[in-house]
């Protein structure tokens, strides 16, 4: 009786790129192989896929109809070579004796067996573990060759935002700035450190700029060091994860970087962590923190018996304090604030000399800093060596130490950047002179700035003063810190007061009680 046979032809892309397989071969290969054999071919399947798994469109599709047939269609199911039918010896296993018992003996026509001989099994186990052995190397050395890569400052894979990949005419790879998005992503930064908006609304204003990025990819992205010229070498065995400097042009510095990470982690106590919905009434939201109970005052609207809605700022009822104020008298109040800040016309030049005088003892300043930072370097690599003497008289367990270690290690490469950014400071001779006049001539229009800019502007002006949140107790605003610069502009002008006689304070007396203060001029 002769036999009917299904053909089963299987190439990967890769494999028919790399080894040249191709599936008009195989075919007349089981074509002649059949016709020889007396065999009736029912039907080819042609497959495209992996033969890692059998989860392949064609094979599902086969084995669908086999099963509905109960296996009345053919008497066998042939492929050239084992490796054809799969790649993983488990999987082959359970799929030979899937098809047993409908009736369908599978075959390699270059590596025939006759598995009702339990010798030829051996040979089996070998056709079916040696392409899964040559599948694991060749993993293992895709595997390695990256981690290789990595550690040479290799960027792999697809570039994150605001890079491009990029080939070499040698055909080597590298990721370079894409010039739309680099800018963005570094504006995305350097926001998020200012601690003024949540990260999330930052996300938003992003994306009314025109950037758009979701929430997923937004987290994702501002947590890969990549952007601060670093790659990340994964753990492996027992190899310790290590940032080594990439090849690739950074985009931000590494302490920028870290600011944003402590921001995000908790570590750095920002302004506005806290979300807040933007309303144009609400300017102030999260800004506010109540007199009476200490905690941050809320804002509501309230709808008029006549239409329209009146907004309020207030703490919220499960603090039972129950201070409440008009948003309208607020905002006023604040605005109000805000003139004290305002330099006080032709005085500039007065401005810019107090404020380089300050400006330079600031810089004078970072020796002393240089050395504190120095010993807060010196004291960890103590902590370190200590930890390492208790690992090893068996006091301290490997995991403890591990933590310790890795907690340390950061601390210092943190405070490395920190001692080069004040070296880099202590070397830089670049004239402030037109930076000064910039800042007091932007303070000069703060009343316009504020008054006329939308509620994202108010926001972004109230965040660059006031550090803290403002206390209000119905009439006045107390805070702790402020920006300097802003805390300098109204020191002056309070000094520059006329006394009873009228006579105005000199500019050397002036200039020695604004030093005398200590005040930095952040701004600067």
């Amino acid at each position: 009786m002769m036999k009917i046979a299904d053909l089963y032809i299987r190439v990967s892309t890769d494999e028919q790129a790399d080894k040249g397989y191709s599936q008009r071969d195989q075919n007349e290969q089981l074509q002649k192989y059949c016709e020889i054999n007396g065999m009736k071919v029912r039907k080819v399947l042609f497959e495209d896929h992996s033969a890692k798994t059998f989860n392949r469109p064609e094979w599902n599709k086969y084995l669908t109809e086999i099963r509905k047939n109960k296996g009345r269609g053919a008497d066998l199911v042939l492929f050239t070579k084992w490796d054809r039918f799969s790649r993983n010896a488990g999987d082959a296993y359970q799929m030979i004796s899937t098809l047993t018992r409908l009736g369908i003996e599978p075959q390699a026509v270059e590596q025939p067996l006759n598995l009702e001989i339990p010798e030829n099994k051996i040979m089996l186990a070998f056709y079916l573990a040696a392409p899964e052995v040559e599948n694991d190397r060749r993993a293992l050395n895709v595997k390695q060759g990256m981690r290789r890569a990595r550690k040479e400052g290799r960027y792999m894979g697809v570039a994150p935002i605001g890079y491009d990949n990029k080939t070499r005419e040698d055909g080597s790879k590298y990721i370079a700035f894409n010039p739309i998005e680099a800018p963005q992503m570094k504006w995305i930064f350097e926001t998020i450190a200012e601690g003024v908006f949540a990260p999330d609304q930052i996300r938003k204003m992003a994306n009314d700029r025109g950037f758009m990025i979701s929430r997923m990819n937004f987290y994702r992205e501002i947590r890969n060091p990549v952007y601060c010229g670093k790659i990340v070498v994964k753990a492996f065995k027992d190899e310790e994860e290590q940032w080594v400097n990439g090849l690739h042009e950074p985009l931000i510095k590494e302490t920028l970087f870290h600011k944003v990470q402590d921001i995000l982690n908790g570590r750095t106590k920002a302004m506005r962590l806290n979300a807040v919905k933007i309303n144009e009434g609400l300017p102030l939201q999260s800004f506010l923190e109540c007199a009476t109970c200490n905690k941050q005052l809320t804002g509501s609207a309230s709808k008029g018996k006549k239409g329209g809605y009146y907004y309020y700022y207030h703490a919220q009822s499960i603090y039972g304090c129950g201070c409440r104020y008009k948003a309208d008298h607020v905002n006023k109040a604040v605005q109000e604030e805000l003139l004290k800040f305002v330099p006080l016309p032709g005085m500039s030049e007065l401005y810019k000399t107090v404020v380089l005088d300050i400006y330079k003892t600031h810089k004078g300043n970072t020796v002393d800093q240089r050395r504190e930072i120095a010993e807060q370097i010196a004291k960890l690599k103590i902590k370190l060596a200590n930890a390492r003497d208790l690992l090893f008289d068996g006091k301290l367990e490997a995991d403890d130490y591990a933590i310790m270690k890795k907690d340390c290690e950061q601390k210092i490469k943190r405070l490395e950047d920190m001692l080069s950014e004040a070296r880099v400071l202590k070397s830089n001779t670049i004239s402030v002179d037109n930076m000064v006049l910039k800042a007091i001539e932007v303070l000069s229009r703060l009343e316009t700035l504020y008054g006329e800019g939308d509620v994202l502007t108010k926001r972004a002006i109230l965040g660059s003063i006031y550090r803290e949140k403002m206390r209000f107790d119905g009439n006045e605003y107390r805070t702790q810190r402020m920006n300097e610069a802003a805390l300098l502009i109204f020191q002056i002008n309070s000094m520059l007061k006329p006394k009873k006689n009228g006579k105005e304070r000199d500019s050397l007396r002036l200039s020695r009680a604004v030093l005398g203060a200590g005040i930095e001029p952040a701004l600067l």
